[in-house]
């Protein structure tokens, strides 16, 4: 239940900007400016999270949201970034010792991005496709050719492994279902 209403946007404000296409060709990743993107959108993903998971209605869990983004395609526009993610969100909690899933969604985004003053990164706009009808168009016109690139599942073990870290827990321990 949680995944179908994260995946539907609930709980998460969608900014459109603009109508154009920034092209990005495919394979080619700036991995210093991932570097500095990556944090930012990890967080803005996770911080949108909140709120909306079943873990975090019931406190004894101490649940959390824990994201993953995946580039799959960034281009720099002077001080503005397009960043075409394959995202990974799960909620996590802590039970009996044991970590415990209780929600979470695998969805194709595309961010952008603005550099403040400062020289650090904001979003400033996030689309994701919609749930059901339209998920195949808007995923295919945002992403292109490099549609076949979000196929793979992400894997959930590096977000396993923060959650355990962030409870305390050995890195062995079992992952339930809340």
């Amino acid at each position: 239940m949680t995944a179908v209403r994260w995946a539907t946007g609930a709980g998460a404000v969608v900014v459109l900007v603009g109508s154009g296409v920034w092209a990005m060709r495919p394979g080619q990743v700036d991995a210093r400016l991932w570097e500095e993107v990556r944090p930012v959108i990890e967080a803005r993903l996770a911080a949108e999270q909140r709120g909306t998971g079943y873990g975090e209605e019931v406190p004894a869990l101490d649940a959390h949201w824990f994201c993953r983004a995946e580039p799959v395609g960034l281009e720099r526009h002077g001080d503005e970034v397009r960043a075409g993610v394959d995202t990974l969100c799960v909620e996590y909690g802590v039970r009996d010792g044991g970590l415990v899933e209780c929600g979470g969604g695998h969805v194709p985004q595309v961010l952008r991005l603005a550099r403040a003053a400062d020289g650090r990164y904001r979003v400033v706009s996030r689309e994701q496709a919609p749930d059901g009808a339209g998920n195949a168009n808007w995923t295919e016109s945002a992403f292109g050719r490099r549609t076949l690139d979000l196929r793979d599942e992400m894997s959930s073990i590096p977000l396993e492994n923060a959650a355990r870290a962030r409870y305390g827990l050995r890195e062995d321990a079992p992952v339930g279902d809340c």
